[in-house]
């Protein structure tokens, strides 16, 4: 029955494991609200007076607010609303749209919360089409298709979009023939605007039908624009192409996006929610991103071509940590078995790790934690056995005691295998238990740290903490059991290989320490300094190394630039990387999104990212 138990947990951890949530790495940023505002036409200094300083004395005095940053630039206001760790994201972002709600700002300015997070981007995307597609039509299935697709996604916050030209109509006025028709540009806004509009009336009686009435007047087309009566002269309409000329243009371009080759590209990046399971999110959107290229929703030879996803570097991670644990447990097993000098009692030592780590695991998954690389791969196995080590050392020693090769106290002949293996596990059991409980408690400050090292520590503390609750549980219950069906009834006293030849080497030195105790202590004290006077030089990480195989370059030009000048030093820039063999391709991102929620890349600016080849492997 407890084996049947054990295998049961086994099991679990195992579905749990499939289902648990993986990320890369723990998400360090504190809860944060960003609040965007556009105003075109204003200086940096009129957005600093009349928009960013009143969203800041609006956001002043909410609970748990620790930092307000802002940045005003030409025509755009960027608000920074950081609260303390211990407060939930979602109670912070309704009290910052409370807030808003109650602002008024000049020139009809609208605020709104950017959807940006730290660790938000997980999916990137090309839309390519066929030899000669323009890119105002790409960029409209971007717009009108794709983002409105993509944000229907559970876990998906937002998409943006980047490169391609967004279509407008534009209307080119002459100045001499407005005066000649004696018309003000005002009164072509104002009929422009009138023209373009549906005008509902009653219901009309036909028989014994209702119909709605309605007076159609939306623009369809160009020659409808050109077709807008201004005025009157002489009884003479005055059109709106006597005095100007409608055409289809695109609006002002923010950003331009390249990838290789190609100087103009429409791409777009999707944002996961804060909070969500990225591989699951992930899941969802590659099923999606299939779906609409096999279906009939783009025309006939546009596709989604994506070329980054945050799964690759969880997959990265998962390799990383399945490696180390493989290598970790089968390290372990030959060195017990090395030093033990029995196969069987160095089974049932291995057999606790796979034991406490699915208990772990199972665990995470029930309290809907997420494991990362720091979480998991930080756990020493050396630390799990330490209990199932001491508890087979000694039902070994009683076993071997049995066979008669002690002169310790023997048990009687009449004491079964199984009352020995009991009392055995009797002798050690509290012990045990409060050497584990000592290790756990060393984990408690751990979990009291605030902030960035809490964000990142407390997962690995927890994970650790129920590893080794599980390792304790397979102490007394499974190497136990296992002890009474592996080890066989009696054991002849036979002392290992390499504890026989380290014997005598550690008594030698044994005995000169104790002989010398003053040079021994001393040289103790020396080592110790030595190793206090080296700390300074030791190099340090506050996270582990983890190569995802791209890199992020940023270059920053010259601030009175304009997007035209800038693009062929950024041209220039992909071919000089995409000169080196290892790399497979070359993104770029000059200026900002056209909806300006980008927090980093604004117009004086350039991105670019590198997916690269390693030397021993596929892309990554």
């Amino acid at each position: 029955m407890a084996l049947a138990i054990v295998l049961l947990l086994l099991a679990a951890g195992i579905v749990a494991f499939h289902r648990l949530n993986i990320e890369a790495y723990p998400d360090p940023s504190p809860p944060m609200c960003e609040i965007i505002t556009q105003s075109s036409g204003q200086s940096a200094e009129e957005v600093e007076r009349y928009i960013t300083i009143p969203i800041e004395i609006a956001m002043a005095g909410m609970p748990g607010l620790q930092h307000v940053r802002s940045i005003s630039l030409y025509g755009l206001s960027s608000v920074k609303v950081q609260f303390s760790y211990d407060t939930d994201y979602y109670f912070a972002l309704q009290q910052v749209l409370n807030r808003l709600s109650s602002l008024q700002l000049p020139n009809n300015a609208q605020p709104f919360i950017s959807p940006e997070s730290a660790i938000g981007e997980v999916y990137r995307y090309q839309l390519v089409g066929p030899p000669g597609y323009s890119l105002a039509d790409l960029k409209t299935i971007q717009d009108w298709v794709l983002q409105r697709r993509f944000r229907t996604i559970p876990g998906v916050i937002d998409v943006v979009g980047w490169g391609g030209l967004s279509k407008e109509y534009h209307v080119e006025v002459d100045l001499n023939k407005l005066i000649t028709y004696r018309t003000t540009l005002p009164q072509v806004l104002q009929a422009i605007s009138n023209s373009n509009l549906n005008v509902g009336a009653r219901t009309l009686d036909i028989g014994q039908q209702s119909a709605n009435v309605r007076g159609i007047g939306v623009i369809r087309s160009v020659d409808d624009i050109n077709s807008i009566v201004l005025t009157q002269s002489g009884g003479t309409p005055v059109l709106l192409k006597d005095v100007a000329q409608a055409e289809i243009g695109h609006a002002q371009r923010l950003g331009v996006a390249g990838r290789d080759t190609d100087a103009d590209v429409v791409e777009g990046i999707v944002l996961m929610r804060r909070g969500e399971k990225t591989v699951e999110v992930i899941k969802r959107i590659e099923s999606e991103v299939e779906a609409v290229n096999k279906s009939s929703l783009l025309p006939a030879g546009v596709k989604i071509e994506p070329y980054y996803d945050r799964r690759e570097l969880i997959g990265v991670t998962t390799s990383t940590v399945l490696h180390n644990l493989i290598f970790g447990i089968v390290l372990l097993f030959i060195i017990q078995y090395l030093f033990f000098g029995d196969l069987r009692s160095a089974n049932i030592v291995s057999a606790s790790i796979p034991f406490a780590l699915f208990f772990a695991v199972a665990v995470m998954y029930l309290r809907g934690d997420s494991a990362n690389l720091l979480s998991v791969g930080a756990i020493d196995f050396g630390i799990i056995v330490d209990a199932t080590v001491i508890m087979v050392e000694n039902i070994f020693r009683h076993l071997r005691e049995r066979g008669g090769g002690s002169i310790v106290r023997t048990h009687s002949p009449r004491e079964s295998k199984l009352l020995r293996i009991l009392l055995s596990a009797t002798e050690v059991d509290k012990s045990i238990f409060f050497s584990t409980a000592i290790v756990i408690a060393a984990f408690i400050p751990l979990f009291t740290m605030q902030g960035v090292e809490g964000q990142i520590f407390a997962p690995m503390a927890k994970t650790y903490g129920y590893a080794l609750v599980g390792a304790l549980i397979a102490t007394f219950t499974v190497a136990p059991v296992l002890s009474s069906y592996l080890l066989p009834d009696t054991l002849a006293e036979r002392e290992p290989f390499l504890p026989r030849k380290l014997k005598p080497i550690y008594m030698t030195v044994l005995r000169r320490a104790l002989k010398h105790r003053w040079v021994t202590a001393g040289l103790a004290v020396a080592l110790l300094a030595g190793t206090i006077a080296l700390v300074p030089l030791l190099g340090a990480e506050f996270l582990p190394k983890l190569e995802e195989g791209n890199l992020w370059i940023r270059a920053t030009l010259p601030p009175t630039i304009s997007l035209d000048a800038g693009e062929p030093y950024v041209a220039r820039m992909r071919d000089a990387m995409r000169s080196f063999p290892e790399v497979t391709t070359v993104v770029s991102q000059h200026g900002r999104p056209d909806d300006g929620t980008d927090r980093l890349a604004f117009s004086t600016s350039s991105s670019l990212c590198l997916s690269n080849r390693s030397a021993s492997g596929p892309p990554v």
